[in-house]
């Protein structure tokens, strides 16, 4: 067998393709991945599973649909019984480490990685459990709210910039130490930022990038509450719309924000990309880089995740292999459950290994090698589900082709083509031309979800998870948050007695 592969997988958080240049944005500044676009292949219809950090994460490193095990909301366990793609490689003989933010919930806090080297951003325990028996106008104290629009602007060391710093050094880091360190194993590495998720607190000399830059306005205005499909107003509320007013300056200056911060992003990548080329595994790493979801940025007048439009659910997808894959652009319609077994093909030599439980996604590999029938056998599905705040009963989506449906028990379906409406302007749900379209699409639904199953399921889940969180606060409280761990008589000189040799060895 050749030589496998190391693999990179670099994750933004909370970052909508259509701010970066290799999905058509004229002014964002990301000349790193821009090169790993030009050079890798581009997956423009790329989607997460879930709306949502913890159930979004969750379902990518499973391989399965987040209702499949469990993934509600951002305070549901992950069980420690779930394979993760990271398993299987370890298995089959990769050093698997995590820099950065997973959002693990639940006592395993690794879940197949071997090391973790930094802890995570958020808690661990169910504390930010939703109560789907709150009404439609309910805002929870501990969540998004106008602020983070109303507050965006430079910021000298926000909490999400000095954990992004801290994860790249660590990324960095740790790539010399397994270089330096006579450790033979290919790696599978995860390099996870937090930015630019809100607050947008970029720090000055990136807020200044964008400088006299045109800062382009939501592609679709602010829709009047009073016009809004039923999801959309319950956002309003579930957002904190109603407790304060938000402007188009606001709007702008909040962008050019996230601007900067995805250009801060975009210098990370570039300082993992270099480091790979200094430690000389640039030419034999396949890197991937995405984000768990979206972010509205205003459009609709929606802001955060949260929901079915394009720029809450889509996500960049860019593949970087090219000792396997060429340059190319893909059209058709992935999620991140085809990464698991993507990467599991990567690693094994184009073939999977035996897996334990089934998974959902399917192999990227013919799309990206741009192998004949690749494109013509793909089933150009892509599932996902939405069951944490802002709704009472599960909210659930299938892009098929062009069409996407979103639908729900509580409200009435929604239909849009991509290809004549990529704003989502025309509801076409109760159109007579496109009725056998949507009885495909909810097909599909019937197919893939019980939806009143998953409806008692998420009830359940739910109130479980309140008790326990409340008595695990009784008495002693044993958090489940990481604690990395160094030992510091290996770090440094003081791991050898000969100093010498010390200076060219590892520095852990």
């Amino acid at each position: 067998m050749a030589k496998r592969p190391n693999l990179l997988l670099i994750m933004a958080d909370q970052l909508a393709p259509q701010v970066l240049p290799a999905y058509g944005h004229p002014r964002v500044q990301t000349p790193h991945l821009d090169r790993l676009a030009e050079h890798g292949v581009v997956f423009e219809n790329a989607y997460c599973n879930f709306p949502l950090c913890a159930p979004a994460r969750f379902s990518m490193l499973s391989g399965r649909l987040p209702s499949r095990i469990g993934a509600f909301d951002n305070a549901v366990e992950f069980p420690a019984s779930v394979p993760t793609f990271h398993h299987y490689l370890r298995l089959a003989g990769y050093r698997t480490c995590l820099a950065g933010k997973m959002h693990f919930v639940g006592p395993d806090q690794l879940h197949g990685y071997e090391e973790r080297v930094t802890t995570d951003v958020y808690p661990a325990d169910f504390l930010w459990t939703p109560d789907w028996r709150l009404d439609d106008e309910t805002w929870l104290e501990w969540y998004h709210d106008m602020s983070r629009v109303l507050e965006a602007g430079p910021h000298r060391r926000s909490v999400n910039v000095a954990y992004d710093d801290e994860v790249e050094f660590e990324a960095v880091r740790w790539l010399h130490e397994h270089a330096d360190g006579g450790d033979d194993r290919p790696f599978a590495l995860t390099v996870s930022f937090i930015s630019p998720h809100d607050p947008y607190l970029p720090p000055p000399r990136w807020w200044e990038r964008y400088h006299g830059v045109e800062i382009d306005p939501p592609r679709v205005g602010d829709i009047p509450l009073e016009e809004r499909d039923p999801h959309s107003r319950r956002h309003w509320f579930l957002t904190g719309r109603h407790r304060a007013a938000v402007g188009e300056p606001d709007v702008l200056h909040m962008r050019r924000a996230c601007y900067a911060l995805t250009s801060y992003i975009d210098a990370k990548v570039g300082r993992l990309l270099e480091t790979l080329g200094e430690v000389g595994a640039a030419d034999d790493t396949l890197v991937v880089f995405t984000s768990d979801h979206g972010d509205s940025l205003g459009e609709r007048g929606l802001f955060f995740k949260m929901s079915f439009f394009e720029w809450s659910v889509r996500v960049p997808l860019i593949v970087h292999a090219p000792f396997a894959f060429g340059p190319r652009r893909v059209r058709a319609n992935v999620s991140h459950l085809d990464l698991f077994p993507t990467l599991l093909e990567a690693a094994g030599d184009g073939a999977l290994p035996e897996l334990a439980a089934p998974i959902d996604g399917r192999s990227l590999a013919s799309l990206a090698s741009g192998a004949s029938g690749g494109a013509a056998d793909w089933p150009d599905v892509v599932c996902a589900e939405y069951t944490a705040e802002g709704v009472r009963t599960p909210l659930l989506m299938v892009r098929k082709g062009p069409y996407k449906l979103i639908a729900s028990p509580g409200d009435p379906p929604m239909l849009f083509d991509l290809d004549t409406d990529p704003h989502e302007l025309e509801d076409l749900a109760a159109h007579p031309a496109v009725a056998d379209v949507r009885a495909e699409l909810e097909a599909v639904v019937a197919e893939t979800w019980d939806v009143e199953a998953l409806d008692r399921a998420v009830h359940e889940s739910q109130s479980a998870r309140r008790l326990v969180s409340a008595a695990l606060d009784t008495g002693t409280r044993t958090p489940w948050d990481f604690q990395p761990m160094r030992d510091a008589s290996r770090l440094y000189f003081r791991e050898s007695g000969d100093i010498q040799a010390s200076y060219s060895g590892t520095v852990r």
